[in-house]
C-alpha cells in the first residue's frame, strides 16, 4: 500500500507540470489573430491554487516555481514576477490547508479569491514601480474575475477526473509529507 501511495504521489507530481505544459501549449496556439477586448481566465493559476489547496504534496515549491517561470518566459511576461507572486500565494494557501479542510467550498473559494486579488494588485504595483507598462487595467480585472469564476470548474475537473481531493483526516501520508520533509 505504501508503494502504491508513493508511486501515485510521484505520478501526480509529474502530472502537474504535464498539465501546465498542456495549458501553455493551448495558450500559445494562434487560433485568433485579431486582438480580443477581453482576457481569458488564467487556467494555470487556477490549477496551481486548486492543487495546492487540495493536495499540497502534489505541488512541490520547486516544481511550481519552475513551471511558472517557464510560463512567464513562454507567455512573454516579466520573467519571474508572476512566478514569485504565485509561489508566495500558493505557499500561503498551503499553510491555510488545515483550517480550510473543515471549511466549506465557499470558504476555500473566498480564500483563493483574496489571494488572487492580492497577486493581481501586487503584480500591477510592482510593474508600475519598475516603470514597466502593465496590461490595461480592464483586461487585468477581467482576467482576475474570470479566473475566480472558473476556479470551481477547475476544482471539479481536478477532483472528478484526476482524483485530486482533500485528504481525509485519517490520511497520515498526505498530511505528514511536509512534516517529514522538514525533519
Amino acid at each position: 500500500m505504501a508503494e502504491l501511495s508513493t508511486s501515485r504521489l510521484w505520478l501526480m507530481r509529474a502530472a502537474f507540470p504535464g498539465l501546465a505544459l498542456l495549458i501553455m501549449f493551448f495558450q500559445l496556439l494562434p487560433l485568433d489573430t485579431v486582438p480580443r477586448r477581453w482576457a481569458a481566465p488564467d487556467l494555470l493559476i487556477a490549477l496551481a491554487f486548486a492543487w495546492s489547496l487540495r493536495r499540497p504534496d502534489y505541488v512541490p515549491i520547486i516544481s511550481l516555481a519552475l513551471v511558472m517561470l517557464m510560463a512567464d518566459l513562454m507567455l512573454q511576461r516579466p520573467p519571474g514576477l508572476l512566478a514569485m507572486l504565485l509561489v508566495l500565494g500558493c505557499e500561503y494557501l498551503k499553510t491555510q490547508t488545515a483550517g480550510l479542510r473543515e471549511a466549506s467550498f465557499a470558504g476555500e473559494w473566498a480564500a483563493v479569491s483574496m489571494v488572487l486579488v492580492g497577486i493581481t494588485v501586487l503584480n500591477r504595483l510592482i510593474l508600475l514601480i519598475v516603470a514597466v507598462q502593465p496590461a490595461p487595467l480592464g483586461l487585468s480585472l477581467i482576467q482576475m474575475v474570470l479566473t475566480i469564476a472558473i476556479y470551481p470548474a477547475v476544482v471539479f475537473v481536478s477532483q472528478s477526473l484526476m482524483g485530486v481531493r482533500k485528504p481525509a483526516p485519517g490520511d497520515a501520508g498526505a498530511l505528514n509529507t511536509r512534516t517529514r520533509a522538514r525533519t
